[in-house]
């Protein structure tokens, strides 16, 4: 099916009415070959030195305690099958060495630093409260409590001493500069600072309630989406208190019905990606453990530690980009890409270069079909865009990655994993015409949320 021409504002001018023809045969025969790129993903895979990068950087990283936990959630978003039988062992000891990270506390010392920080007895500030932890993050645990006024809450505690090691890492990141820019050229000092300034955040619970408070506060009674409320003033630097919202777990929602799969997975993309485009701010942590089914059938999003704010202008670039991809105009998406000082070497980019490029890591948001997204497609998407053995990209690679835009990237390819791991299927590009065109609601979720919107204007969602 060819698409609508775009009748928006944002869209007016655009060349899609003229290649919509080619474009349906294109898109097509794109889909087929992205589903069919499970064998090569798994030759590759196969290959010694594909499996070498996780293990330098787990050598490299295996001091850095939080931070090295979030390399291992990356890599635990790859399915296990693609990895070939003769070295799965091998690959699982890399991911084991890295979760391994995670200090091993007897509730007593995590008592001890509630009660420092929020100077007071355990009895005193809750009502009740179960030692066993329900959950573990990266840089903490999470346990079950009750407040004196009956309400139950989740008490996310950061490990003893944990907010000095990660302080101490991040002045050292420096040194992994040159380790990461010859896997990725344009890893700046620009981007290591935008991590830098993302993972302290995630170390200052007071920051993370706050806001947690806020997102709660916007998708307060949507009809799909529930966001647990945080208590600022019962948390403190290291000890963040929310509601309790009891769901199932990601592995527990992966047994579920391809039904129910497949609207789950359209609501977290609607959650990490639309939010991004429709709020200019995001939660930039997709990831299975920060998602629960709730009982009454919505999706829970927990953990807001690393939440961007980006300014209007940059959301407006990279939507007119994937306009550009989407509409298969390879000159303006070039020229979009050098104003923007992204590409600086034009002597050695071509138009088709920087239209692949982005394709190979977008297209699975671009394809207007039902592609059901695997965690081979999902590995494929990412490393098209970080195995230096793909040479066409290599002088892409070298241009320059603009720090604003990281964790906007960063959402795309961890929301694309975490949907590869629920085998989710939906036209994904229907969806996002919502926020890139302005287009009418194709989904009966698009419409519930239409419809919740226009009774909530003032939150802008």
């Amino acid at each position: 099916m060819a698409k609508q021409v775009p009748t928006s504002r944002l869209a007016r001018g655009s060349k899609v009415g003229i290649v919509a023809a080619a474009q349906a045969v294109r898109k097509r025969r794109t889909r087929l070959s992205m589903i069919g790129r499970s064998e090569q993903v798994r030759a590759r895979l196969a290959d010694e030195s594909a499996l070498e990068m996780a293990e330098q950087l787990v050598q490299v990283l295996g001091e850095m305690k939080g931070l090295v936990m979030k390399l291992g959630q990356l890599l635990s978003l790859f399915d296990m099958d693609l990895v070939p039988p003769s070295r799965r062992e091998s690959f699982q000891r890399t991911l084991s060495a890295l979760f391994d990270q995670a200090p091993a506390v007897e509730f007593d010392a995590m008592r001890q630093v509630i009660e420092e920080d929020l100077d007071a007895p355990l009895g005193t500030l809750f009502a009740e409260f179960d030692p066993e932890p329900v959950a573990a993050a990266s840089i903490g645990q999470v346990y079950w409590g009750r407040l004196h006024d009956g309400t139950e809450v989740a008490v996310k505690v950061q490990y003893p001493g944990i907010d000095a090691a990660v302080r101490a890492d991040l002045r050292n990141l420096g040194m992994l500069r040159m380790m990461l820019h010859q896997a990725l050229p344009g890893f700046t000092p620009g981007v290591l600072n935008e991590l830098r300034m993302q993972f302290e955040g995630e170390i200052d619970y007071t920051a993370e309630a706050q806001t947690q408070r806020h997102v709660a506060n916007i998708f307060a009674d949507h009809p799909f989406i529930t966001v647990p409320q945080a208590f600022p003033e019962h948390s403190s630097r290291r000890v963040l208190v929310t509601e309790y919202s009891p769901g199932i777990s990601f592995d527990s929602i992966r047994t579920l019905p391809e039904a129910d799969r497949d609207r789950i997975g359209e609501i977290i993309y609607r959650f990490y990606v639309g939010s991004m485009f429709r709020l200019t701010e995001f939660c930039g942590d997709p990831h299975p453990g920060n998602v629960l089914l709730a009982p009454d059938g919505r999706v829970v999003f927990v953990d807001f530690g690393m939440y961007k704010r980006m300014d209007k202008a940059h959301i407006d670039f990279e939507a007119t980009c994937l306009r550009a991809a989407a509409e298969d105009r390879y000159d303006d998406l070039y020229q979009l890409m050098v104003n923007r000082g992204v590409i600086q070497d034009q002597s050695t980019v071509t138009a088709e270069d920087c239209y692949t490029y982005l394709l190979s890591a977008t297209e699975w948001c671009l394809v207007d079909d039902d592609l059901p997204i695997t965690p081979e497609l999902a590995c494929d998407a990412f490393l098209q865009i970080i195995d230096p053995r793909v040479k066409e990209f290599t002088e892409m690679r070298h241009q320059n990655m603009p720090p604003e835009h990281l964790f906007s990237r960063r959402v795309d390819l961890w929301t694309c994993a975490t949907l590869g791991q629920l085998r989710a299927t939906a036209n994904w590009h229907r969806i996002s015409r919502e926020w890139l065109y302005g287009d009418e609601p194709a989904t009966e979720l698009g419409r519930q949320h239409q419809a919740w919107a226009s009774r909530n204007p003032s939150r802008k969602v």
